[in-house]
């Protein structure tokens, strides 16, 4: 009787590229090279589950290291990396390639738009002037303000207490609810949705004893009333706070001065 033998086979296929190409169109802007900026198209062949920030990376480190762009963590938790991402402000590092580019059979049929945010100034490339930005954040005192001694424990709070200004802790500071209100657009004096969010974090909060003071700064003509409720701010924000609602109680709570 014969000995069975193993037959021989051919090897297993190489995994099918799994790659796509994209075309990257990215508003550049170089103050060293003159005043206007322009659209430079890089194409990438790139996983489509990457980030598109994993696409900038791809660029700068292969293609164009000029590419200048803002990116610290690079999970959603810092904020530096808010940009306009087909017309949408979006934060790059969450923002899969597969939910924004137009592919079909390995290909995007458009070019994935890439530029900075709006109503601050462009410094360069992807990068813009926060100082407004974060000067309208600190003109609204964001910090617990108290009153008398310095206590001898943690200043305890109820869950009730707590959960009443829950949704602003969650703010990030990226701008992306700021940069795509019209208003802040159109008025470089408007503190922003952000800066309302963050004062709305302390006086919803029943530890603190500053709401007057920040109240009567909201009260500006340039404050909370300069809102015009269009909810850009909400559909922006990459945290899901619901920036336009929080900006309501602030403008009810200058009407009834209860907090």
């Amino acid at each position: 009787m014969a000995t069975p033998t193993l037959e021989k086979t051919d090897a297993a296929p190489p995994a099918a590229d799994h790659l796509v190409t994209v075309t990257f169109r990215i508003r550049r802007f170089n103050p060293e090279e003159g005043a206007e900026a322009v659209w430079q198209d890089f194409e990438l062949r790139i996983d489509p589950k990457e980030r598109v920030l994993d696409a900038l990376h791809q660029i700068k480190w292969e293609l164009d290291g000029t590419l200048t762009f803002r990116r610290s963590c690079a999970h959603g938790i810092c904020g530096s990396d808010a940009m306009r991402i087909n017309g949408k402000n979006r934060l790059a590092c969450k923002t899969l390639i597969k939910d924004i580019a137009d592919l079909k059979d390995g290909v995007g049929t458009k070019p994935v738009l890439v530029e900075p945010i709006k109503g601050m100034t462009v410094l360069k490339d992807l990068v813009v002037d926060m100082e407004p930005f974060f000067q309208a954040y600190r003109d609204v005192m964001p910090f617990l303000i108290t009153k008398g001694n310095e206590p001898t424990r943690e200043r305890l709070q109820s869950a009730a207490d707590r959960e009443r200004f829950d949704d602003t802790t969650k703010c990030i500071l990226c701008a992306a609810c700021t940069s795509s209100c019209p208003v802040f657009w159109n008025d470089g004096q408007y503190f922003g949705p952000a800066a309302i969010v963050n004062a709305h974090r302390f006086i919803f909060d029943s530890r603190d004893e500053g709401g007057e003071q920040r109240l009567e700064i909201l009260n500006d003509r340039d404050g909370v009333w300069r809102c015009r409720t269009v909810f850009n701010c909400t559909d922006a924000c990459p945290r899901g706070i619901e920036v336009t609602k929080a900006i309501q109680e602030v403008k009810k709570a200058l009407i009834t001065r209860r907090f």
